[in-house]
């Protein structure tokens, strides 16, 4: 794991020189790598969005098929639709785009343990949030800090039915990932029972936030995890809540 967060992230040096700071180039790769599970699952795409059409591409075709496919993913419906919600190229060399799509094209990212592609992510959340102001820090709670708050408070969604976990300044999911992690532990790394397992998955840990990167990057974070993400963009404060919540 170690290994790809250093190879992904030995790159990013290199775009700083391109002015691509550390939020942008995790969240140019939060783009390519879902793209690429997406590939490996065989999942149904818009016309022209494909894995292989955009690796295939070279010059400035590929820095322009990609400002086009990032505007079109933008459009879809559901989680695909919600990750590339606004989304823009920070390219303009498309060599470094070449080679970034190609670091992200030497894993076999859906072959990885779903503990082990979450690690990676958060690693990389983690070394942008230790990169100063222009880092992801603003956004990124130090996670032995949110364990430490989440052992306290023991959220633990067992207790009842209707048990749901809402962080309404989410940023990048910390707090939701350290919750599921922490349950996980309780429950044996797990295991589930067929009625729990659902529930947990689908309807326990929601988020929201009133800045599209954090939003896109905790999608990104809570579905590696394995969870079925609902993170809302907005503000907490001034916004009526959720009836669902």
């Amino acid at each position: 794991m170690s290994d790809i967060v250093q190879r992904l992230w030995g790159f990013c040096h290199t775009l700083r020189h391109e002015g691509i700071d550390y939020g942008d180039y995790i969240e140019q790769i939060t783009y390519l790598l879902f793209l690429k599970m997406a590939h490996e699952k065989s999942l149904e795409l818009p016309a022209g969005c494909s894995w292989d059409t955009l690796k295939d591409t070279s010059g400035t075709d590929l820095t322009d098929h990609y400002t086009d496919l990032l505007r079109t993913l933008g459009k879809a419906e559901g989680l695909l639709g919600d990750v590339f919600a606004g989304a823009l190229s920070r390219f303009h060399n498309p060599v470094n785009l070449k080679k970034l799509i190609g670091l992200v094209d030497e894993t076999e990212w859906t072959a990885l343990d779903i503990d082990v592609k979450a690690a990676a992510f958060e690693g990389l959340l983690e070394k942008a949030a230790s990169e100063g102001k222009k880092g992801a820090g603003q956004y990124f709670t130090p996670r032995i800090l949110i364990k430490t708050i989440v052992r306290c408070m023991k959220p633990d969604p067992r207790a009842h039915t209707e048990f749901t976990i809402m962080d309404p300044a989410c940023g990048t999911g910390g707090f939701l990932i350290c919750s599921y992690e922490w349950l996980k532990e309780q429950t044996g790394g797990g295991a589930f029972d067929r009625e729990l397992a659902p529930r947990i998955k689908h309807h326990t840990y929601y988020g929201k936030d009133l800045v599209e990167r954090p939003r896109r990057l905790a999608l990104m974070n809570l579905f590696l995890h394995g969870l079925d993400p609902e993170i809302l963009l907005g503000d907490s404060i001034y916004e009526a809540p959720d009836s669902r919540r």
